[in-house]
């Protein structure tokens, strides 16, 4: 019974009046208990007149409804239908409507203003997107042909690369040991491997691997890469200090490329740092995201450079590639994550990698 007298209810609330009943409904109310009142009076006393003034007061609440009937028809009636049209012309894409009645000094008018603004910021909008899209698509086939181009180039410039490298082998190796040749050999060995390393990089931005999402512990991905940096961070009197996650944070992700940004970000803040600096790394986990924290306590980035270090062949290091942030936050946004940076002059830098618990096919942890 419950449940049909609800479905009753719903049914009766959605009832709608047309809005010239809603605005005679209660003068017609108010005319007609008049008229009932003056009814009786007139009827318990038998007398023409005052019946003539009964017929005349009943046209003239007939007349006064019509008339209000009409006026609304003009004042509201027209400018809402108008509002309909318009309204429907807007859903169906037509930015360049307006409404007649924004010139009218009133309510109806300030409605019509408001209503043709908004459609004017739509178009605006609509003509900003489109343009970002056309720019944005633009850059996309200019990447993609700097991509090509540089991938290209990268493998004509591996193969006598390689060449070189072979060939220096063989002159160290006749070469007398006492000849000073040898430290230059040295130096042109550090140098072709120093290129080998710029066009690896290069092919990797050129050309980017998929990562391959398996579902693990992201506590043991960030040890691991803590692990590799921890010798070259002694060497320089560098410490690094890990915190885990005190839960085990099983999310789906490319272990092997997660751990190289966060090796890259390492090797970055070690580098950063002055003897007996420090290097903070940090796992901790939301219901809905996880944040990997990497806080050096070195020289710091300048305001005017942070804005730059993310962008290819941008480096600040005499002998950096300027190609690891760019390639560590490709591989983030693969994930589906970003990369956020902090940085104070003199006290050091702080990188938050986040990246969401919801795997690529929907899977959490």
């Amino acid at each position: 019974m419950e449940t049909i007298n609800d479905a009753k209810v719903s049914r009766v609330s959605r009832v709608r009046l047309n809005w010239q009943m809603k605005a005679v409904l209660p003068v017609a109310a108010v005319l007609l208990n008049g008229l009932l009142l003056f009814v009786l009076v007139t009827l318990s006393q038998e007398n023409t007149e005052r019946n003539t003034v009964l017929v005349i007061a009943t046209a003239g609440a007939v007349a006064i409804c019509a008339v209000m009937i009409m006026v609304l028809a003009v004042v509201v009636h027209r400018p809402m239908s108008e509002l309909q049209e318009k309204i429907a012309q807007v859903r169906e894409g037509d930015l360049t409507v307006a409404v007649d009645f924004a010139g009218r000094n009133d309510d109806i008018g300030d409605l019509g203003k408001d209503f043709n603004e908004m459609v004017r910021q739509l178009r605006e909008s609509r003509e900003e997107i489109q343009r970002l899209h056309r720019t944005q698509m633009s850059r996309a086939e200019h990447l993609a042909t700097l991509g090509e181009l540089a991938a290209g180039l990268a493998h004509e410039i591996r193969n006598p690369l390689a060449g070189i490298a072979g060939v220096i082998e063989i002159i160290g190796r006749d070469l007398p040991k006492e000849s000073p040749a040898r430290s230059v050999l040295k130096d042109v060995r550090s140098e072709v491997l120093h290129i080998n390393k710029i066009v690896s990089e290069l092919l990797e931005i050129a050309r980017p691997k998929q990562p391959e999402f398996r579902k693990t512990d992201l506590n043991a991905t960030a040890e691991h890469a803590v692990m590799f940096a921890t010798e070259q961070a002694t060497s320089r009197g560098v410490s690094i200090e890990l915190t885990r996650d005190p839960a085990p944070v099983v999310i789906e992700h490319d272990a092997g490329q997660i751990h190289q940004v966060l090796l890259n970000l390492l090797l970055n803040g070690m580098q950063a740092c002055e003897e007996g600096g420090k290097v903070a790394v940090q796992v901790a986990q939301t219901d809905e995201q996880v944040q990997l924290t990497v806080v050096d306590t070195g020289k710091g980035i300048p305001p005017e450079l942070l804005g730059n270090i993310f962008r290819p062949f941008f480096t600040t290091k005499g002998n950096g590639t300027g190609l690891g942030l760019s390639l560590a936050r490709r591989m983030v946004e693969g994930h589906g994550g970003k990369i956020e940076v902090t940085s104070w002059i003199g006290k050091g830098s702080r990188f938050v990698v986040v990246l969401p618990k919801q795997g690529p096919n929907g899977n959490g942890a």
